[in-house]
């Protein structure tokens, strides 16, 4: 699979991205998002050097995706529990049936 070079703009610098064909959209989104980021940060705190803000950002993109990642990981947990619950009134129905029927 070939790339292709996107050009995204980040705290008005811009960057060409070297991107999978086919990707470029996602990557696009992507960069605005953290974009946002950056710029969030950047107005919290002027004094930030670029370096830091982007340090800053890193952290709260981390921070949500860690969130998100925690909320699969219960929603996974409660998935297992359903299914589970599931598997056993489904058996418990079967052993009911076989004995109603001897």
């Amino acid at each position: 699979m070939s790339n292709s070079a996107v050009d995204i703009t980040l705290l008005g610098r811009t960057y060409s991205i070297a991107c999978p064909k086919g990707q470029e959209n996602a990557l696009r989104v992507v960069a605005q998002g953290v974009e946002q980021q950056l710029s969030s940060v950047k107005a919290k705190t002027n004094s930030l050097s670029r370096e830091e803000i982007a340090i800053m950002a890193a952290l709260n993109i981390g921070y949500e995706l860690y969130e998100e990642k925690q909320k699969n990981q219960q929603y996974m947990r409660q998935m297992d529990e359903r299914i589970g619950l599931l598997q056993s009134t489904l058996e418990h129905a079967l052993v009911e049936r076989s004995v109603q029927e001897d």
